[in-house]
């Protein structure tokens, strides 16, 4: 039976790429967030999915603690991590969805989404991993062989809870003090977060109702089934505000899209004159012409009224 030391060791001599700006920081800055995670409860079982807490909290922790001018691509050292090893045994491995492979770095984001299933660390790591003490020991040893000079700024951050992801978060909430940071959105990981965060946060600033329908539905797994609709698409705007969306069942959502509602400057529902429906169905789209929209209380979070009237003129088929 392998202790903590015998990982102490390993994850503070894991291999690291040098580079002319010094050791590659990528394999520790993935470690310390898959530790993060589990800390935080995201992480409770031994099946790590990418998604946007993941790349989210990496790319913060990246800039917390990396003082060179590595890229801070999180692809890299989630595929070779698998190459750290104590004794024959891999301390993290990729498992592929049925029929794909993964044999190769896949340097995006998105497409390794599609080909994988998970990932996950050495069943006797996680359990040492789920323990405070063992959890926190690993975590002081990465920061201070890795990164000394700058774990007291890690810390602090985490202590007052502010950083990329936080401002990412403001961003996309419409917050006001967000107005006055700078969010720089420059890379495939970082539009990969900040759309992940508007799937996650209109269906919550609408209390996961759809805000014509007023349905609500949810699983007792945690699934939520109501969507995250882009009002002027993210391919022209580029705008992943919760100005820019509104919470809608996925029929709507795909009517909507599809220009057979809109909404008009008062927040009343619209419908095309062009939808072909048995009009006393109980679900017909007719039936909810000139319903009022169930909006957010918080007046920040409401659509706006010109991303809703460019709607209305360019997608609408009136």
């Amino acid at each position: 039976m392998l202790n903590l030391n015998n990982y102490l060791h390993k994850l503070t001599h894991l291999k690291r790429g040098i580079t002319k700006y010094g050791l590659a920081p990528h394999k520790p800055i993935l470690l310390i967030t898959l530790l993060e995670l589990i800390t935080n409860g995201h992480l409770t079982e031994n099946r790590v999915f990418v998604d946007t807490d993941l790349v989210g909290v990496f790319q913060e922790n990246w800039r917390l603690l990396v003082n060179t001018l590595h890229q801070p691509d999180f692809t890299q050292p989630f595929f070779y991590l698998q190459s750290e090893k104590i004794g024959d045994k891999p301390i993290w491995q990729l498992i592929a969805k049925p029929g794909c492979q993964i044999n190769a770095h896949i340097k995006s984001v998105n497409t390794l989404i599609q080909v994988l299933e998970y990932g996950h660390f050495d069943p006797e790591l996680f359990q040492l991993l789920a323990e405070p003490i063992a959890r926190q020991s690993l975590l002081s040893a990465l920061l201070y062989t890795c990164f000394p000079e700058t774990q007291q700024a890690y810390f602090n951050n985490k202590q007052s809870g502010e950083g990329y992801y936080h401002d990412l978060q403001g961003y996309v909430l419409n917050e006001p003090e967000a107005q006055y940071k700078t969010v720089k959105i420059e890379t495939e990981e970082d539009v990969f977060v900040r759309g992940g965060l508007f799937k996650k946060l209109i269906p919550k600033v609408y209390n996961n109702t759809c805000c014509i329908t007023g349905m609500r539905l949810e699983s007792t797994f945690g699934h939520n089934f109501i969507d995250a609709c882009h009002i002027t698409p993210f391919s022209i705007s580029h705008d992943d505000k919760v100005s820019n969306g509104l919470a809608l069942c996925p029929n709507l959502h795909r009517a909507f899209d599809r220009g057979l509602i809109t909404v008009d400057s008062n927040y009343n529902v619209i419908t095309s004159k062009h939808i072909n429906e048995d009009i006393i169905h109980t679900y017909s789209l007719n039936q909810l012409r000139g319903k009022k929209l169930i909006l957010p209380t918080v007046e920040q979070y409401r659509p706006a009224l010109e991303n809703l009237e460019w709607h209305r003129n360019q997608i609408f088929k009136g």
